[in-house]
């Protein structure tokens, strides 16, 4: 495991808007508020979610409040993704973020899509984007991403970018412990796989 995120270690910004073969991924803004909530309060996407879906449209706010202070703080966060078909549309939300592991600082993948978008490789697409600029760009040192043991869809995920079992982490008290994964810059990526 590695040691606490340097804070030296963020000496750049990602651009607000970046793309893949089918995705946009941008910067989210208030007006994405709405589509949060619907995204996140969706008790379907949240079946693994210990937190459960977001019970109202305020804490969708407060989501978004704290997102644009991380991108304002930290040069990067979430982004809204849409694709290219349907640049207005957002399937989900994701991305890369400073996230504590109980007391340890870590740069975090994470994302969450809409229902509708499940299945047609968005998640990876995303997230080999993401490893890519985070490695390339940002120069970050590693990346990690915790998933509950239950959630297989997001283990295939992780596992198609080559991202590697790191131990577990008791996050959820009571519960069963969440894996932690991990990329570093100097292990093999294999190319995208949807």
């Amino acid at each position: 495991m590695l040691g606490p995120l340097d804070a030296d270690e963020i000496k750049t910004r990602l651009p607000e808007r970046s793309e893949s073969a089918r995705l946009i991924l941008r910067k989210p803004g208030l007006a994405d508020i709405d589509r949060l909530f619907e995204i996140c309060g969706d008790p379907q996407t949240n079946l693994y979610n210990p937190a459960g879906p977001y019970p109202n449209i305020q804490k969708a706010q407060a989501v978004m409040a704290a997102w644009l202070l991380h991108w304002e703080q930290r040069g990067f966060g979430q982004w809204a993704i849409s694709s290219k078909e349907a640049p207005t549309q957002i399937l989900g939300f994701g991305g890369l973020a400073v996230l504590n592991y109980l007391d340890q600082p870590r740069i975090n993948l994470g994302f969450r899509f809409a229902t509708e978008a499940w299945g047609q490789g968005y998640a990876s697409e995303m997230a080999h984007t993401a490893l890519e600029l985070a490695f390339q760009h940002m120069k970050f040192s590693a990346v990690h991403a915790k998933v509950r043991p239950a959630n297989l869809a997001s283990i295939a995920v992780l596992e198609r970018l080559g991202m590697q079992r790191d131990g577990t982490t008791d996050d959820v008290p009571g519960q069963e412990q969440s894996l932690v994964y991990l990329m570093r810059r100097d292990f093999p990526r294999p190319p995208l796989r949807r």
